[in-house]
């Protein structure tokens, strides 16, 4: 297309101006002239855009900014994660901490970036959500109510059982503080291994056998004073569950640091019922605990909680391998495995556990009966709370064992 007559001369003469050799005196000077005279040339209007590409721009635009947006809401959600402000610990247990609440944090990002969105391996509860409260299996705990011996009879049972998989419980007076006979190993055993996580204890180093340490009753480290220094501290705790030996237990207890301190140490697991008042074989009773503490602790234990897993299988290795096989375990099935550890001492006598049953659920149980003085029918009743228990479980109802009379022992056998 031509340029317009306008622009050619200006060019024209901005051609001169720049060599004026090419054109005479007087042609310069009239140039010059008509460049000061020329008025400027009328600025053209753009182009007005359609409304089509208006709306397209627009898309395009507000495409980008959402874009962007979006990446620094995944970047925001990526290093402040909501979940990691999380506790699994419970409220009571755990001191408050300050800071940004994972709801508020993610209630402010929503604000920030309304399209954000957490990934499905990230959750935030509402702010007033509770998890629902575990309930009681009534249907069991009646099964159970029905074994109790009628009157006259001074047999007491008392029970907790808890079911892992639907988080359901049976409480038969499984508060009840009682005396713990040597169930109470089983809480030592737990402050011994954590003390073992926590690199205070050394599994191979030696714990010497002093007269001091050395008691009557079940084990045989009692007849090695002055002919053994020392044990190594896995074999001593060892010897404390499978075949419940009192000397060993006084050895763990003291290498613990004593009775204050594990009984801090069980405080701060939330037992409110376990203490210990006295070395073993303690058959006074004055070492406490209840069903419903030692199920709560072996729950932990089997939730991971308390113990590393290595020190978590370890000790439920050596449960497997408690010698005495009188009470819970005669309710089980061929194929159930159980850890547990029992306790006696003439008037009490308990049993606490973790079954695994072959088609796969677990449940955690203790049971305790008090009695006239080793009164068998005192242990046909836990055999027979078991057996309920385990065929509940199952779908089935069993036969309650028979009372078989049975000569009293001479003495207790802790």
């Amino acid at each position: 297309m031509s340029r317009s007559k306008p622009r050619r001369d200006r060019r024209r003469n901005l051609r001169l101006l720049a060599d004026p050799a090419q054109a005479p005196a007087a042609t310069f000077t009239v140039v010059v002239q008509s460049l000061e005279e020329e008025k400027p040339l009328p600025k053209t209007k753009p182009r007005r855009q359609s409304w089509a590409r208006r709306v397209s721009l627009g898309a395009l635009r507000a495409g980008i900014v959402g874009g962007g947006l979006a990446v620094v809401a995944g970047t925001l959600l990526t290093v402040f994660t909501p979940t990691r402000f999380l506790d699994s610990q419970p409220a009571a247990a755990a001191p408050q901490k300050k800071g940004v609440k994972p709801q508020e944090l993610w209630g402010l990002t929503q604000k920030l970036f309304p399209g954000a969105k957490l990934s499905s391996s990230e959750s935030v509860a509402a702010p007033n959500s509770t998890a629902p409260a575990p309930q009681e299996m009534t249907a069991l705990k009646q099964k159970i109510a029905a074994l109790r011996p009628k009157a006259p009879s001074k047999i007491t049972p008392y029970a907790y059982f808890w079911e892992v998989d639907s988080q359901q419980y049976v409480n038969l007076a499984g508060n009840q503080a009682l005396p713990a006979a040597s169930t109470i190993k089983i809480p030592l055993a737990v402050a011994f291994f954590q003390a073992v996580d926590a690199g205070k204890i050394q599994l191979q180093e030696q714990l010497p056998l002093t007269q001091a340490v050395v008691a009557g009753g079940a084990g045989e480290m009692q007849y090695q004073i002055g002919k053994v220094k020392s044990f190594s501290a896995l074999e001593t705790v060892t010897q404390m569950i499978v075949i419940s030996d009192n000397t060993a237990t006084n050895m763990i207890l003291t290498r613990l640091g004593g009775k204050a301190e594990v009984n801090r140490r069980f405080q701060s697991w939330g037992l409110n019922h376990t203490t210990v008042n006295n070395f073993l074989p303690d058959l006074e009773g004055t070492n406490k605990t209840s069903p419903q503490d030692l199920v709560n602790l072996l729950r932990k234990i089997h939730q991971g909680e308390l113990l590393s897993l290595k020190s978590r299988d370890r000790l439920l290795g050596i449960m497997r391998e408690t010698k005495t096989r009188t009470l819970l375990p005669q309710g089980l099935e061929p194929g159930a495995v159980i850890s547990h550890k029992t306790g006696d001492i003439g008037t009490i006598l308990g049993d606490a556990g973790i079954i695994d049953m072959p088609n796969g659920r677990r449940y955690i149980g203790a049971v305790f009966a008090t009695r006239p003085y080793n009164d068998p029918a005192a242990r046909t009743l836990i055999q027979n709370i078991s057996r309920t228990t385990y065929q509940h479980f199952k779908g089935t109802t069993p036969a309650p064992k028979p009372v078989v009379a049975e000569k009293p022992k001479a003495k207790p056998s802790p």
